[in-house]
């Protein structure tokens, strides 16, 4: 997976491919999808969710240019892939999910992993997590029509928002900055994911 669609993709930052080689994902996927745990392609999880392809996660991952010392806030904790992979990379990872059963079970299995700086909290992800920011970093896991201006407040300054914003069956993945006098952008690509739902996202 590493090799052939990961390093031949573009993600060059050997601290996400290591982290990736490690992470068994497998154990995030549900019991029927197990063989084609580690295509390069997303896979339907619990409560009509997926689990982003593996590409996808390194992208969003590279796109962070975490160092190790970071706070970070996601958004879209789902099978808690994602999470795990962050986890190894960042000093504090803030999760947040809707769905309480989905939340709960990735908790678990991250505790399971011995992952133990990862704190999830259930509730509306498109709020944000003002009581912990500001965050160097947030990974929003799901497409959104607009850039919730919460979270834009809670950047530090230079801190990094990764977000697939667009309609619903086709977003582009951006990277936003937060700098002293407001928000640079660059277009990371195209890509697709299920619906960021929350009062400052989509209804349903």
């Amino acid at each position: 997976m590493v090799r052939t669609q990961l390093r031949a993709r573009g993600i060059v930052d050997e601290r996400v491919l290591a982290v990736m080689e490690r992470v068994p994902r497998h154990l995030f996927v549900d019991p029927d999808s197990q063989d084609r745990a580690y295509d390069d392609s997303a896979l339907p999880i619990r409560e009509g969710q997926t689990i982003s392809q593996p590409y996808m996660v390194a992208l969003m991952t590279q796109s962070l240019l975490l160092g190790g010392k970071e706070k970070v806030l996601e958004i879209g904790t789902g099978s808690g892939y994602q999470t795990a992979v962050l986890a190894p990379l960042a000093d504090r990872i803030f999760s947040m999910e809707r769905l309480g059963r989905l939340g709960r079970r990735a908790e678990k299995l991250l505790f399971s992993l011995d992952i133990h700086n990862v704190l999830i909290r259930i509730a509306d992800g498109t709020h944000g997590w003002a009581e912990e920011a500001p965050y160097d970093a947030i990974l929003v896991a799901a497409g959104a029509p607009g850039v919730p201006e919460n979270l834009l407040r809670q950047l530090s300054v230079g801190g990094r928002l990764v977000i697939p914003l667009g309609p619903e069956d086709r977003q582009l993945l951006y990277r936003i900055t937060r700098t002293k006098t407001g928000y640079d952008e660059k277009k990371l690509g195209s890509c697709r994911f299920v619906k960021l739902i929350g009062r400052y996202g989509w209804e349903s």
